[in-house]
């Protein structure tokens, strides 16, 4: 179910509707993704986010009545128009971290190197990232949506966990503030 953004899932939007207006955006997977990092990072408040989005996705200022809905149809193109369904689910996944992983199996997807076109459009690149099958990067995922769940793992999958911990266990984002609190609070007590 299309998400009631009025832009035809058979199209590639390249503007917005924003409060009746066109606005042009930039498309490229990769800002998308730049957009995306920002939107994870918790040394970030929600003022600084909504900032990157509308700085990095719209070509243009966007005037302050029109920021909500600006950021609104931004985070539904961002998600191809596909609504969430508010369910809670554990996350599997992380663009940044996962790179490496993602890359090659989007690459094999494509058919070619995406990282040396000088454009691809996001909604492509999420495409060929929803066509990813059976990779390295899938059985990554495979593994933390079966411990997230408390399943328990094939023997192989065991034995590839042992080997890949680095890139399979998920690293937890802290902000500044409170890797600075951890680490003197850990300072403290290794000295008590």
């Amino acid at each position: 179910m299309w998400h009631s953004m009025s832009i035809n899932p058979y199209d590639l939007p390249y503007t917005l509707d924003v409060n009746g207006k066109q606005r042009s955006i930039r498309t490229d997977y990769r800002d998308i993704l730049t957009i995306i990092k920002a939107l994870n990072d918790p040394d970030l408040d929600e003022a600084a986010k909504a900032y990157v989005l509308l700085n990095i996705l719209y070509t243009d200022t966007i005037p302050e009545p029109d920021m909500e809905k600006a950021i609104r149809v931004g985070f539904s193109f961002i998600s191809a128009g596909i609504p969430d369904d508010g369910k809670p689910k554990p996350k599997l996944m992380d663009w940044e971290q996962d790179a490496p992983q993602i890359i090659p199996a989007i690459n094999r997807v494509a058919g070619t190197e995406v990282r040396a076109l000088k454009h691809l459009h996001w909604w492509t690149f999420l495409g060929y990232y929803m066509e990813i099958g059976e990779s390295q990067f899938s059985n990554i995922v495979s593994i933390r949506a079966k411990k997230a769940k408390g399943k328990k793992l094939e023997k192989y999958e065991q034995e590839f966990y042992q080997e890949n911990r680095a890139i399979i266990d998920l690293k937890v984002k802290q902000a500044t503030e409170e890797r600075d609190a951890l680490n003197a609070l850990i300072g403290w007590t290794e000295e008590e």
